[in-house]
């Protein structure tokens, strides 16, 4: 009883801000400020979704937002799945220093190589453009999500490969067909955690497009934000129509979520 207590104060903490959130969304500019602040509007305005449709091309960024964060959920889930399994099946001179290399890019924060990662995509001529969002994920994934992944094809028995090596199959054919399937946890994983990552992302659209037409969903809720006074009513009611397909893609998905990463953490 005393465990369920703690986890159930827990949730209660943790959904708080998203019920504020949301009631935030449905007041009035006159309600938002009020003392003592008031969980139920004194009148629901409904009308602050439907002006997000006007003051901005809501339905725009949200293309630009499924097609920036589709191609790197394919780039990041495939790519990183490719070294996890080199990492984890395979064995080759000085594979465990270059994972540790791979492990020691973690602790650079993203500001070091922020500077360096925008000039070579100027030299390249992708600047206002999804390239420089979308291309990297297809050349390693990541670190965590490669560590993520290599821990768990060390938790499948290496009898099943090697029982497939001995009947032909190719590397890549293990991979494809035998370590992929029984990975499903791990690799739902992955694809929850970049759809939150790219989904949510700020910064990189901030600072590598400047078309308006190609915005996002995270540079669109700034249209809300001005230099003197911020429009929190209609600021609030976009971050709720934001964060409703991460609600449902973790509701959906939050059984192999929580396998993945457990199964990840007690193997190897």
């Amino acid at each position: 009883m005393l465990l369920y207590a703690t986890l159930t104060l827990l949730a209660v903490v943790f959904i708080v801000p998203f019920l504020w959130v949301v009631s935030t969304s449905l007041k009035g500019n006159e309600q938002i400020f009020a003392v003592p602040p008031r969980w139920i509007p004194e009148t629901f305005h409904f009308e602050n979704y439907a002006t997000i449709f006007e003051r901005m091309p809501f339905l725009l960024y949200l293309r630009n937002s499924l097609f920036v964060t589709g191609l790197s959920i394919i780039g990041i889930v495939g790519s990183s799945s490719l070294v996890a399994y080199a990492f984890a099946c395979l064995r080759w001179p000085g594979r465990d220093t270059f994972f540790l290399i791979i492990l020691a890019t973690m602790m650079l924060p993203m500001q070091v190589t922020m500077i360096p990662v925008f000039v070579l995509f100027k030299e390249l001529g992708w600047l206002n453009t999804f390239k420089p969002l979308v291309v990297p994920a297809f050349f390693g994934g990541g670190a965590f999500n490669i560590f993520l992944l290599r821990q768990f094809f060390l938790g499948i028995p290496r009898d099943l490969a090697d029982a497939a090596r001995i009947d032909g199959c190719s590397e890549f054919r293990i991979y494809w067909n035998i370590m992929l399937p029984l990975a499903k946890p791990a690799l739902a994983t992955v694809a929850i955690l970049t759809f939150m990552f790219s989904w949510n992302d700020f910064l990189g659209p901030l600072i590598y497009l400047s078309d308006k037409m190609k915005g996002t969903l995270a540079l669109g809720l700034s249209m809300f934000v001005g230099q003197y006074a911020t429009e929190w009513a209609l600021l609030m009611a976009a971050s709720v129509l934001m964060m409703i397909p991460m609600i449902l893609l973790f509701f959906f998905f939050q059984r192999y979520f929580i396998q993945g990463f457990t199964m990840s953490g007690i193997k190897g």
